[in-house]
């Protein structure tokens, strides 16, 4: 069974009801996501994730993913550029790691296991694209010590510093070509005074787990972190410099949700600050099915950062969405049933679309109203049908798009259909009906008639080529 149903069942109950409000988060619902790292780049947040496999009973992860935002609601899926195959020194696990751009090109710094000796090992993938696809950039591992969980922070001296570690915290000083390092790997001293006092394990006396974020805000340097286990919360330290000495601060998260890990981003991003995290609030989740949140936050005075809680609402939206622009079908806030695929004419695509299911695209500014509405569709069976609504699943319907058969899923046609009564912003839900089985696949859509939004559209010609899944019903 598609674990999207498994999600529609347990909506079925709230989306029945006209009015009702949908949560938001976790932000991606098509599949476990794991270890956010978020980064800020032109005008829009890209996220970059692991991805936990359906059912694993272990921390099962073959490739990482890649999506992007503008409003911090509407998240598209550029699928997963690169993979534990990018290096071919690499046997097994891409877990927790962090992309920085410099010098016209994107770093992806992560931990997989070295074949020759069977360590946890730091590898670097580099793209000049934020969605890939994404190389080995040294044919080789960065750093090797048996840890995990790299994080890169840029000074503003331009000196940029690679952190990792569990049970340990290190640091390297690298250089400007961001795949190599100058002087040797040093340890950070775990004191209780920097990372706070655990209890209960003496072997670890300080709270410091893993997952370190490294970041530098008005002067000021943050080391956010996983504490304690299990399960873990979040933890930060402050320092004057980046290589410390540091100061224990206090919680962030506390311990909270289903997932016995935590994971934290966080970015400045439009005027506001954001708390990138994960759990296992998903169907069929857990602390090896997880799933990415976010938080909207305000630091304290004097730059300390609040608790945060986990909640199901997410963080706020960013401005409005044009829908007088082409908007690519895997640009969601929430969805129902469906999963994405790669799409034969780039990017991605909606697919395993069956009826009764859906995907919402969130504040959509329809200004003085859209006449009609534009899709590129694919069917190998006889299509179904588009219902536009506003506000629900079972909201005012505007308009309805007759999906045909085209001959293949792979096979894109674009159908249109007449709109009449959207105006204003409004939450859009498709709605999508037809017989049993796959409909139908969805690439993008557009709408005409008016100006609205005020959000930049994402451009899917920066998507990398995606992981291979199967296209065949």
């Amino acid at each position: 069974m598609k674990r999207g149903l498994v999600l529609m069942a347990l909506l079925s109950v709230v989306t029945a009801i006209p009015g009702t409000a949908r949560a938001d988060n976790p932000i991606v619902q098509t599949i476990y996501t794991a270890d956010p790292a978020p980064l800020v780049h032109n005008g829009r947040v890209y996220l970059y994730t692991g991805h936990d496999e359906d059912g694993s009973t272990y921390f099962t992860m073959k490739e990482w993913r890649v999506w992007s935002s503008a409003d911090l609601v509407n998240w598209t899926d550029h699928g997963s550029p690169m993979s534990v195959a990018t290096f071919n020194w690499a046997s097994a696990d891409a877990w927790a790691g962090q992309t920085v751009y410099r010098n016209g090109k994107f770093y992806w710094y992560v931990p997989v296991k070295d074949r020759a000796s069977g360590q946890m090992a730091i590898g670097v993938g580099v793209s000049t694209s934020p969605t890939g696809p994404f190389t080995d950039a040294i044919g080789r591992p960065l750093v090797r010590n048996g840890e995990i969980d790299p994080t890169v922070f840029i000074d503003d001296d331009r000196q940029a510093y690679l952190y990792w570690g569990n049970p340990n915290l290190w640091y390297v000083r690298l250089n400007a070509d961001m795949i190599s390092y100058s002087g040797s790997p040093t340890q950070i001293p775990l004191t209780t005074a920097g990372f706070g006092t655990r209890t209960g394990d003496t072997s670890r006396p300080t709270l410091y787990e893993e997952a370190p974020w490294v970041y530098k805000r008005n002067g000021l340097y943050y080391n956010v972190f996983a504490a304690k286990c299990c399960s873990e919360f979040i933890a930060y330290s402050t320092a004057p410099g980046p290589t410390g000495p540091w100061t224990y601060r206090g919680t962030v998260m506390p311990t909270q949700g289903s997932s016995f890990t935590n994971h934290p981003g966080v970015i400045d991003f439009n005027g506001g600050s954001y708390f990138f995290y994960h759990n296992g609030a998903l169907p069929g989740g857990g602390g090896f099915t997880r799933s990415v949140a976010v938080e909207k936050f305000t630091y304290n005075a004097g730059g300390t950062i609040p608790t945060i809680n986990m909640t199901t609402t997410g963080a706020p939206q960013v401005g409005t969405l044009d829908p007088y622009v082409r908007q690519e079908a895997e640009t969601i806030a929430w969805e129902s049933g469906v999963e994405t695929e790669p799409a034969g004419e780039g990017g991605m695509n909606v697919g395993w679309i069956e009826n009764g299911d859906y995907t919402k695209v969130k504040g959509v500014d329809f200004g003085s109203g859209a006449t009609s509405f534009s899709t590129r569709v694919a069917s190998a069976t006889s299509g179904g049908r588009i219902e536009l609504r506003l506000d629900g699943v079972n909201g005012t319907q505007v308009g309805t798009c007759t999906v045909p058969g085209t001959g293949g899923w792979q096979t894109w046609t674009t159908v249109t259909c007449p709109v009449n009564g959207a105006t204003g912003t409004h939450d859009l839900y498709f709605r999508y009906t037809g017989g049993s089985g796959n409909l139908f696949n969805v690439n993008w859509w557009q709408f005409t008639g008016g100006t609205g939004g005020n959000l930049p559209a994402n451009d899917d010609m920066e998507s990398g080529t995606p992981s291979a899944k199967a296209t065949s019903r």
